[in-house]
């Protein structure tokens, strides 16, 4: 069965959103330097889910409901984000201590004292306030709430 009109215009921004977030993410993190904290990675997973089955839902059926839970799957990551941004504005605690990445191989006492510290209730940019974190609370959850309701339209 061939989607509608509201059903396609859910799955370009379910494969949209996701793929835009992440490359912005990777822009800031290899072209500006931010390097992303615990909780940048759980948006990020969040997201890689989302373009994953946004993917799945162009090629297996039934697409609507791969549709939809790539949907779901973008406002995880914009709650996730909505808390992360009340860590960083000091609303509430995290739920862990941000982590630093693997130490891999080599000196384990070079890779600790050369790994840059990252910490989630930090601001890093912020753009009329609203941090990156805030942003992505922002864009996820307009959108996701977005698919959703584009998805529940009965029009041709």
């Amino acid at each position: 069965m061939a989607l509608t009109s509201s059903e396609k215009l859910a799955q370009r921004l379910a494969l949209g959103v996701p793929a835009l977030l992440l490359g912005g993410a990777y822009l800031s993190e290899y072209g500006f330097g931010l390097v992303p904290c615990e909780m940048c990675w759980w948006q990020r997973y969040a997201h890689f889910a989302a373009l994953g089955i946004a993917l799945l839902s162009t090629v297996a059926a039934p697409k609507r409901v791969w549709i939809g839970l790539a949907g779901l799957a973008i406002l995880v990551a914009g709650l996730i984000g909505g808390f992360h941004a009340g860590v960083e504005y000091g609303w509430w605690e995290g739920l862990t201590a941000c982590s630093t990445p693997s130490l891999g191989g080599g000196d384990p006492l070079e890779a600790i004292m050369n790994a840059p510290l990252v910490r989630c209730d930090e601001v890093q940019w912020s753009l009329a306030g609203i941090s990156l974190a805030g942003w992505n609370f922002l864009i996820s959850s307009v959108s996701g709430i977005a698919i959703l309701l584009l998805l529940r339209r009965k029009t041709r």
